[in-house]
């Protein structure tokens, strides 16, 4: 009985995405609709479009598992800096300029953004070149958070997880295009809110209540993490310089994600900005917030991290739970996945595509052609990262499990790279070609070394994460200084990708004086 309602609870959900996708084909047939949604959607839809690609199955059972075990409690401050910093701070510098600009410079993608507003084809293949390689991987590492969850609900193999949740989010990215994924990612939206509100609820109801819960975590000691009493429900936890490094590339790493800035360039209007940003900061609270708040229960439980991994810790706290409960959770992570997962295929094949593809390898590509060509690489994307999620799954090979240490080199890479130049280039007329280039190369070349060479790193950069954060904010100190030592640009070329902020338009006497 537990596990039909479990599979009729799924049958339904996936029936309703793909419904969705059919419904929105009508909005998919230019590349406009197809990756933008028309310019045209609401408050609503981009903000919990925004929530939801921000925050995937790797937060819910990796991050929060992960971090929660190490910095106890405390590590709810990553979910208060991914809404204060990550959301609230992102909308209100970033939203509003990126709406009018990228619409001015008829760019769909981050990388046309560079290759339009410096004038130069080679930024943006190089932009392109540096998406395609970090958000394959980031893709495929959605899938990590998925294994030990749904094996524990459904008792059957992950293989078949990973082919379902594909073949599933392929089909309504596929018929709808963006406006079916902002309509399904509201509707996931809807069930993380009310799932990870119910765990919370449920997981501390076993261990007690609340209060209950914390003086059991004051009873911890870890000799190892921390000699201080008490130091897993402290105010900063036992680590508190990591856990900085932490809340930087999980908050202000969205800045600089072409998938997330992407969001902003389908807004329909003027005031569904502000609401956008109200709306998505709240979702951001409660999200990235609970799952970082429960996740910093996980030393409560009996958890042999040594030999299982920190990916078990969530399944363990879960485990216990009602079977309908557990049902609500695994469509909850399914739903935080799929809607990352669409997000992110939509930003490669609309890249690789548009900034690759068009005028350089295929000569004449009109509208029309445009859309086929992201449609069959949405397939080959989706594809690609489910074969290397299958491939590290069943693996014996120790070399392949770098794999899931990816979504923190991509992140680290992706938002290193692009964040500075994207900003100041929203904002700043000196910012350079050769600032952009600089951090292009910085951030991506340093998350590689990273990865291949870290031990050439001090122990504290070492870390992904760290590093991630230091290549963010060294890119905002390299392209300003790179670009007051570098050649100018082209004043006429920089007025006019300004002048659409000066262009005049009808506005109420509220927000207008005479």
């Amino acid at each position: 009985m537990d596990l039909a309602i479990k599979i009729i609870l799924l049958v339904l959900f996936f029936g309703v995405m793909i419904g969705v996708g059919i419904y929105c084909r009508k909005n998919a047939t230019d590349v406009n609709g197809f990756v933008l949604g028309g310019r045209s959607v609401g408050p609503w839809l981009t903000a919990f479009a925004y929530g939801t690609s921000y925050f995937s199955a790797v937060i819910f059972i990796g991050y929060a598992g992960q971090f929660g075990w190490k910095f106890g409690i405390a590590s709810t401050w990553i979910g208060l800096g991914n809404a204060l910093i990550g959301s609230f701070l992102a909308w209100a510098i970033l939203g509003r300029r990126t709406r009018i600009m990228t619409q001015h410079l008829s760019s769909a993608t981050m990388p046309e953004f560079f290759g339009k507003r410096f004038d130069s084809k080679a930024l943006k293949i190089g932009a392109s070149i540096i998406t395609f390689i970090f958000l394959i991987p980031y893709t495929a590492s959605l899938y990590n958070g998925l294994s030990r969850l749904f094996e524990m609900a459904f008792g059957i193999p992950y293989v078949w997880c990973i082919l379902a949740m594909s073949v599933l989010t392929g089909i309504y990215v596929i018929a709808g295009g963006y406006m079916a994924t902002a309509i399904n990612d509201f509707i996931q939206g809807i069930i993380m809110l009310f799932g990870i509100v119910a765990v919370i609820a449920a997981v501390l109801a076993n261990q007690g209540g609340f209060m209950a819960a914390l003086e059991g975590l004051a009873k911890v000691e870890d000799p190892a993490a921390s000699s201080m009493p008490g130091a897993f429900n402290s105010f900063f936890g036992p680590d508190p310089l990591n856990l900085l490094g932490v809340v930087i590339l999980t908050s202000l790493g969205t800045w600089g994600l072409p998938q997330m800035v992407q969001k902003f360039y389908a807004i329909k209007h003027e005031r569904d900005i502000r609401k956008g940003m109200v709306i998505s900061t709240a979702f951001a609270l409660v999200v990235a917030g609970g799952c970082y708040f429960l996740g910093g229960f996980g030393r409560l439980f009996d958890v042999d991290v040594a030999k299982n991994g920190f990916d078990a810790i969530i399944p363990e706290m879960l485990s216990g739970l009602h079977p309908l409960l557990i049902a609500i959770v695994v469509i909850l992570v399914l739903s935080a996945s799929m809607s990352t997962l669409s997000s992110l295929v939509i930003a490669s094949s609309s890249t690789l595509t548009i900034d690759l593809l068009k005028g350089n390898v295929i000569k004449k590509m009109d509208d029309k052609k445009q859309v086929l060509v992201i449609r069959i690489f949405v397939v080959v994307f989706i594809a690609i990262s489910a074969f290397i999620a299958i491939y590290q799954t069943q693996s014996k090979n120790e070399s392949v499990k770098f794999i899931a240490q990816l979504m923190g080199i991509s992140w680290g890479a992706l938002a290193g790279a692009f964040l500075a130049p994207f900003l100041y280039g929203l904002y700043w007329k000196k910012t350079t070609k050769l600032a952009c280039w600089v951090s292009f190369i910085f951030g991506a070349g340093i998350m590689l070394l990273n990865l291949f060479a870290k031990q050439i790193f001090p122990v504290f950069l070492q870390s992904p994460i760290n590093c991630g954060a230091l290549a963010m904010i060294a890119g905002l100190i390299i392209v300003p200084v790179v670009s007051l030592i570098s050649p100018k640009p082209d004043k006429k070329l920089v007025d006019e990708a300004f002048a659409c902020y000066e262009k005049q338009v009808p506005a109420k006497q509220k927000n207008s004086l005479d």
